[in-house]
């Protein structure tokens, strides 16, 4: 008798939780799938048929059922009681070659499947969802189509959960506010202990031993809220997306009407956390580039003199400061070393900040200090080949640029740093996109500080080179916060979005007992780790506008040194990594014509390392290497240098001391 009653219960429980959609869509190689439900599911929110996305790699759960839900200011929530009532799928495989990058050609192959969604009752409101799936991840956004209820919105959440298996490890960003320079350590932790309410930054790395490595950040950030993560409060590993507010209404991050879309959110997915660092994924969901000309972009390295400013140069006879002479230093010494640029910091056009990083209302960013010559300063550094960049307060640039950049052309210089933005709200983030499009209307480069991670739009605007975002050598002034740790997890996390502005090249090397910050007892600036160390973030680190931050006079007294940062390129035909674990070491591989530039960078234990060159060509190849001393916990501003033959068959055995790095140079022998 209980057998005959227990059947109905069962039968009628998974009616309840039978899927009223179930799609799925595959990558290209068949690695990644993703399942797309709409159902009443079990689980801890309100009852009402849902939308669901999980994610499997090589079988394997990377993603468990996650939940998509969005909140609007005057609207009920959009998200329970849905019906699909179209469906469209697709195929792309081609490629496409960047203005520049880590790679000469990318590959954009995906199987998309785009559902149409109603409300099954009233308002009856539609939107789309879209999923793209490549074989190094998962990238999906939603549309809100003309005529479909959302003519004029304002959003106040988007509730994109994202439900994990087990406890995995997580590296995350916490900024504490949606006010943030973008720049701090990214510790690692259990995810059960993420907290609702916290800030995290994208990208968030995730750790799924045995199944796969996977990072959540977001794509082509377009007249939007930019997206952080916090705890959920329900889920014990999960996290659920935030937004950042407007600024003119706190309830509110988005305000727009349809058409509409979101940005990607993406899930990069790999067996090796280098496989993350080697996806193109974030640009291939960017629009391609919409510049009829880029010849006048220009990637390479610049002179500064911000970071060590003050300090004691022997090579100079005049005050350092902004002034002509000062600058024409500068400019002489990228001349030497055949970098593109020098950039006059600020200062230049007179008080920036009225009070402690206040915004200067009477700043005037078309005005030039007397003790600078702007027009002889350019024309001295054009005869030698040096490009100027020209930094400015955002503010100022917002209120002004629209005068300021079409007197910049015709002043002759080549690019612009803006600084101080502290925000991705959708406000600010239309201010950068208004800014790079009227700076390439003008044939200026771009580099952003005081900035919001990448998202891909350099694809879309490549005279947008770099962005900081990163906390990086400026952090040698004041703090010892930059360890070696630090720095090699960098390329796992931050750098993962896209070129980062670190500003490398220090060469004031202490081990990481001797360092000190700056003080009244510590002339400094200095950094922890070796040179070498130093040098390989020119080779590992990413960013095709790379600002070296230390001075010429220290530059000049390491023939050692001076080679790599004239040699080096920053833009590559090919890109790989060789070895690495996260926040331990990193070994990457980069290709620029027929030579092979490799950097390792190492933590705070002396390794050894048998690097595989089955990357080479045919034939023989010349190696020069650039390696610790011994000595190097007591001489770490110590570099030796060996040259050896090498082939695709050997095994390059190297030794990185505690703090540590190399770098190598492989070319075809004569």
């Amino acid at each position: 008798m209980s057998a005959v009653c227990k059947s109905p219960f069962i039968l009628l429980l998974f009616g309840l939780v039978r899927p009223a959609l179930s799609e799925v869509v595959t990558s290209p190689d068949g690695a990644i799938e993703v399942e797309v439900t709409i159902e009443d599911k079990l689980d801890p929110y309100p009852p009402g048929e849902r939308l669901y996305t999980s994610i499997s790699f090589h079988g394997a759960r990377v993603l468990l059922d996650s939940p998509f839900g969005l909140d609007f200011k005057s609207a009920p929530p959009l998200g329970r009681g849905l019906d699909v009532i179209g469906r469209e799928r697709r195929q792309v495989s081609e490629t496409w070659e960047p203005v520049w990058g880590s790679r000469a050609r990318i590959e954009d192959a995906f199987n998309e499947l785009t559902l149409s969604i109603q409300e099954s009752a009233a308002p009856r409101r539609r939107f789309e969802f879209v999923v793209r799936v490549y074989d190094d991840g998962v990238g999906w956004r939603y549309r809100f189509p003309q005529g479909g209820g959302l003519e004029q919105f304002e959003l106040t959440s988007e509730r994109s959960a994202f439900v994990f298996p087990g406890d995995p490890e997580v590296w995350a960003a916490d900024y504490g506010s949606f006010i943030s320079h973008q720049e701090s350590e990214f510790v690692k932790r259990s995810m059960s202990r993420i907290r609702a309410g916290e800030v995290l930054g994208c990208p968030l790395l995730v750790h799924l031993p045995g199944v796969a490595w996977a990072a959540l950040t977001e794509a082509d950030l377009t007249d939007w809220a930019g997206l952080y993560f916090t705890g959920t409060g329900v889920f014990p590993a999960a996290v659920v997306s935030r937004l950042a507010p407007r600024l003119d209404d706190a309830e509110v991050c988005v305000r727009s009407r349809a058409p509409s879309e979101s940005p990607w959110r993406v899930v990069l997915i790999g067996r090796q956390p280098g496989d993350l660092i080697e996806s193109e994924l974030i640009l291939n969901l960017n629009d391609p580039c919409e510049l009829e000309d880029t010849s006048w972009i220009r990637p390479g390295i610049s002179a500064w003199d911000r970071w060590w400013c003050g300090s004691y140069a022997p090579d100079a006879v005049f005050d350092f400061g902004v002034n002509t002479a000062s600058m024409k230093y500068f400019v002489d010494f990228a001349a030497q070393m055949e970098w593109e640029y020098q950039l006059v910091d600020w200062w230049w056009y007179g008080k920036p900040f009225s009070q402690e990083w206040v915004s200067n209302p009477d700043a005037d960013i078309t005005t030039v200090v007397p003790e600078l010559d702007m027009a002889e300063l350019i024309r001295y550094a054009r005869e030698r080949g040096v490009g100027i960049l020209l930094w400015l307060e955002w503010s100022s640039a917002e209120q002004q640029m629209e005068q300021a950049f079409p007197l910049y052309e015709r002043w002759g210089v080549a690019g612009v740093k803006v600084d101080f933005m502290q925000r991705d709200d959708q406000e600010m983030v239309n201010f950068y996109h208004r800014l790079v499009r009227l700076a390439a209307k003008h044939h200026l480069v771009v580099d952003f500080h005081g900035s919001y991670k990448p998202t891909g739009i350099r694809r879309t605007l490549p005279n947008l080179l770099t962005r900081e975002g990163v906390l990086g050598n400026e952090y040698n002034k004041w703090s010892e916060r930059v360890t070696p740790e630090h720095n090699v997890t960098l390329p796992f996390t931050r750098m993962l979005c896209g070129p980062m502005d670190y500003t490398p090249g220090g060469f004031r090397n202490k081990s990481a007992g001797d360092f000190r910050a700056v003080g009244d007892d510590v002339p400094g600036p200095f950094v922890m780790g070796t040179r070498c160390h130093q040098l390989a973030m020119m080779v590992v680190y990413e960013s095709p506008l790379q600002v070296c931050c230390d001075s010429p006079y220290n530059y000049r007294a390491s023939p050692a040194g001076l080679e790599i940062l004239k040699s080096v390129p920053t833009t590559w035909d090919d890109s790989r990594v060789l070895q690495g674990r996260v926040g331990e070491y990193i070994v990457m591989a980069r290709r620029s014509g027929g030579t092979w530039f490799l950097g390792g960078m190492n933590g705070s234990t002396e390794r050894e390392l048998g690097l595989e060159l089955d990357f080479l060509g045919s034939g023989q190849c010349k190696a020069r290497l650039y390696l610790d001393p011994d000595e190097a916990d007591d001489y770490p501003d110590r570099v030796w240098q060996r040259e050896l033959v090498v082939r695709s068959t050997d095994v390059l055995d190297l030794r990185m001391a505690p703090g540590g790095g190399f770098v190598a140079v492989i070319s075809p022998a004569d």
